[in-house]
């Protein structure tokens, strides 16, 4: 049901005292004065700073001189009013620990329940007394939907339509991307972040709507926003995983909901070390225009009991309110390191991790989730059955083209022309090199250059290469049975090339 027909039928059945919570103050009010103006009812609001406004003329007459401190006063004036009101507390929930003022709000449900009569309060966050508990009916007040976000964008565009030097007409895609991309923000931070782009690019984009979305985040410390500076241009081999990702990136459009297909659920992508998995995150990101966050997850354990939970659920809550959005977890495994040790946590990560994990099945919000992870003997089961991920991919070394083209991306990164490299014998020459250690690699020769005060050269590259010693090397047996797990379990990111 929608929040404003909502509030029109609790008033009109008589309930008592709603609690709405909401940081959209203005907008919770405007729905409130409007459903009070078609039921014919005078709306009263209080304020710590402002009092009651306008002032109550009480039953038994005008409005008296009080010594009460201002909650209580404003309490006492409902407790005396004629019918036919509603009133409204603002920020009231600091004053609910006071044991007075609940005996007040227990006296007003009583009083106000046969009369047509109902007290408002709104706040940002809920607070509310086990003795309020029966007496109090909580509201959530939504964040503005798809059609309040476009009507929002119309009054924009006509009010800066006539204004010289800017531009305000959308494509149908581009104003789509504003609409889906302003999800989660309040009304107040969707108009910043219009009035800013119109302010600095002279046009509406998406690129400051995800700035205000950075903004909340930096605020909470539960997550951390990562700038999407990769793109798939970045990420060398892979074709296969590439190709899945590019084909569901229309999956967030309204014209896939109405052609049948549900929000992308995510990816585990596991595999060799230095093999481009973060890479890959960070790039779909880039590649999806969504607002990308990290969650790390050594920071949502907490030292009291409960705390760590509570944390878990608030980032989940805020990666919400954020979507459509990109989620990253990288190295899964090492964040719920204490699943297997649950008599020395009191089984505080095993409780985290059903939280999460019931949020992977359950969600319905489209937070796309992106996790990596390299050992895979640590990976609960529970966590790679279909329904939590859309698929898993492994990740391998790169072959002979794979690496051919890594380093092409890293001396054109680093302003360097790759036809005056060899790179097909550089690939030759780095068998069971991951991607991480080529861009190494390419550093270390640059580094050996610039020391001797001249030009890197493909002789550089080639040395540095014979005096490394690879990853795969080192750690050969547990990279063969990482891919004899693979085999049967997951789906290669890369067809099967030449080595």
């Amino acid at each position: 049901m929608d929040a404003t027909r909502e509030i029109e039928v609790l008033i009109r059945a008589k309930y008592p005292i709603l609690f709405i919570s909401s940081w959209e103050e203005r907008r919770v009010e405007d729905a409130i004065r409007k459903v009070c103006e078609k039921l014919n009812r005078q709306v009263h609001t209080w304020s710590v700073t402002q009092g009651m406004q306008p002032a109550v003329r009480r039953a038994s007459g005008p409005v008296k001189a009080s010594s009460l401190p201002g909650e209580l006063e404003a309490l006492a004036q409902i407790h005396e009013s004629a019918e036919f009101t509603v009133f409204l507390l603002k920020d009231f929930h600091p004053y609910m620990k006071d044991t007075r003022v609940i005996r007040l709000l227990r006296d007003l449900a009583a009083r106000l329940r046969g009369k047509a009569q109902t007290l408002i309060l709104v706040a940002p966050q809920l607070v509310l007394p086990v003795e309020l508990e029966k007496d109090v009916t909580v509201l959530d007040f939504p964040l503005p939907e798809q059609d309040d976000i476009s009507r929002q964008l119309d009054s924009v565009i006509a009010a800066m339509k006539d204004v010289p030097n800017v531009d305000v007409s959308l494509p149908d895609d581009l104003r789509e991307s504003i609409v889906r991309s302003a999800q989660g923000l309040t009304a107040d931070e969707i108009e910043s972040a219009l009035a800013r782009s119109l302010v600095e690019e002279k046009k509406l984009t998406v690129d400051k709507i995800i700035e205000e979305k950075k903004q909340i985040v930096s605020k909470t410390g539960m997550l951390e926003f990562y700038p999407s500076s990769s793109s798939m241009k970045d990420v060398g081999g892979h074709d296969l995983l590439k190709d899945w990702l590019v084909k569901r990136s229309k999956s967030f459009t309204d014209a896939a909901r109405d052609y049948g297909i549900p929000f992308p659920k995510g990816i585990l992508i596991i595999g060799v070390q230095g093999c481009g998995k973060s890479l890959v995150a960070k790039a779909v990101a880039s590649a999806y225009n969504l607002p990308m966050l990290k969650m790390d997850v050594g920071r949502i354990f907490g030292s009291l009991v409960g705390q760590s939970e509570q944390n878990m659920r608030r980032a989940i809550k805020i990666a919400e309110s954020l979507a459509p959005c990109v989620l990253w977890i990288d190295e899964l495994e090492k964040g719920f390191a204490g699943m297997g040790s649950g008599v020395s946590d009191s089984g505080t990560t095993a409780r985290v991790f059903s939280t999460f994990l019931t949020w992977m099945q359950e969600k319905t919000k489209p937070v796309f989730l992106i996790a990596t992870g390299n050992n895979v003997q640590q990976l609960p089961p529970e966590l790679m059955r279909k329904g939590r991920f859309d698929e898993i991919f492994f990740v391998d070394l790169p072959d002979t083209k794979e690496r051919e083209e890594i380093f092409r991306i890293h001396l054109s990164k680093r302003k360097r022309d790759p036809k005056k490299f060899k790179v097909a014998e550089l690939a030759k020459a780095t068998a069971g090199f991951s991607g991480a250690e080529i861009e190494q690699l390419v550093v270390g020769a640059l580094n050996h250059a610039f020391f001797a005060d001249r030009e890197v050269t493909f002789k550089d590259i080639k040395e540095e290469a014979e005096t490394q010693v690879p990853l795969s090397r080192m750690m050969s047996e547990d990279i063969t049975a990482l891919r004899e797990w693979a085999t049967l379990r997951a789906r290669p990111s890369a067809k099967l090339g030449e080595d």
